[in-house]
């Protein structure tokens, strides 16, 4: 251990680091105070600014709390933990639903992974080097962090006809300060699924198409991985987000740049499972894909793509028995 770290119970820390603890810390003991456990558990529900967190936000401190309060009650330091004595109203768990308006349609996405092949220019390819990442979030619904740790032994790539992704890893944004090993992108298995469990995802001809281009072009990184930086580094999140930002104002109107069209990448994953839904792939096929439960599926992927209302519109019209009317 560095001489200059000292030991807190199960972590390490620096002197200064010790010091501000003990400063700011109450004694364990007075946890005991069924009034001090009450302010702890006030503490939780609250952010910096004094405002309520969301729920989701409180169970996960929670959770980190009392597992350190467990370890007290081990060393015994405590009695009992204090937070089982507690009862606190649970909220309910939020369900973010994805705006509609985010949703792009299968024309708008493909103009999207064309535009994201000029930004850069043609010699520096930084552009091209990210349209199959972009085109795993659309065609096969991944997250960013599943695309990133995509390695080119997770594929089939047939010459014809439909091929198949099975993925295991995740290379999700953590910071060098949180991982392992040091680098920035931590390596997990596949979320809400056990460890070495995998997910297989079809992929369509566009997509499969796409991934060879890539491979001819660009080759793999020294692990195997689809997609690296220049350096062969994993791809930050701040710079294939600029990439997908400059995409936007090539492919959309001013008047769509501006919308919350397609504003992050991840509204890709969205269009996809969107577009899924909408032609008719039963909902535990899509749930089975995408990595969701059906429950979460419906109660935030179900959503109609952007161009569709129309359609619906028309279909009204046609149960009520009139025409729909001609458009130039």
């Amino acid at each position: 251990m560095p001489e200059t770290w000292r030991r807190l119970g199960p972590v390490l820390v620096r002197p200064d680091q010790q010091a501000w603890i003990e400063k700011a810390s109450l004694p364990v003991a007075e946890l005991q105070e069924i009034t001090r456990a009450h302010d702890l558990i006030d503490a939780l529900t609250q952010k910096l600014d004094g405002k309520p967190a969301a729920t989701q936000t409180y169970r996960r401190r929670r959770a980190v709390v009392f597992n350190a309060l467990e370890y007290a009650v081990e060393l015994e330091m405590l009695p009992l933990n204090p937070l089982s004595r507690v009862r606190h109203k649970r909220g309910k768990r939020a369900v973010q639903e994805v705006d509609r308006r985010v949703v792009v349609n299968p024309r708008q996405a493909r103009e999207l992974l064309a535009a994201v092949t000029y930004v850069g220019g043609y010699e520096r390819a930084s552009g091209r080097r990210l349209r199959a990442f972009f085109g795993c979030l659309y065609y096969a619904a991944m997250r960013p962090g599943e695309a990133l740790g995509l390695r080119l032994s997770d594929c089939t790539l047939p010459e014809k006809g439909w091929g198949r992704i099975d993925l295991a890893e995740t290379r999700p944004t953590a910071g060098k300060a949180w991982t392992d090993s040091g680098e920035a992108h931590d390596r997990r298995g596949l979320k809400q699924r056990a460890d070495g469990e995998v997910r297989i995802v079809p992929i369509p001809p566009p997509l499969v198409r796409m991934l060879q281009d890539h491979v001819k072009e660009f080759g793999t990184a020294e692990d195997g991985r689809l997609f690296a930086s220049e350096r062969g580094n994993v791809i930050a999140a701040s710079s294939y987000s600029r990439a997908w930002k400059q995409a936007r104002t090539l492919a959309f109107p001013p008047e769509q740049v501006a919308s919350v069209l397609a504003a992050r990448p991840y509204d890709l994953r969205h269009a996809g499972v969107s577009q899924w839904l909408n032609s008719g792939v039963p909902a535990p096929e899509v749930a089975a894909r995408a990595g969701h439960s059906v429950d979460v599926l419906l109660k935030i992927y179900a959503k109609c793509i952007d161009g569709q209302e129309q359609e619906m519109n028309d279909r009204i019209l046609k149960g009520w028995g009139r025409r729909t009317p001609k458009t130039d």
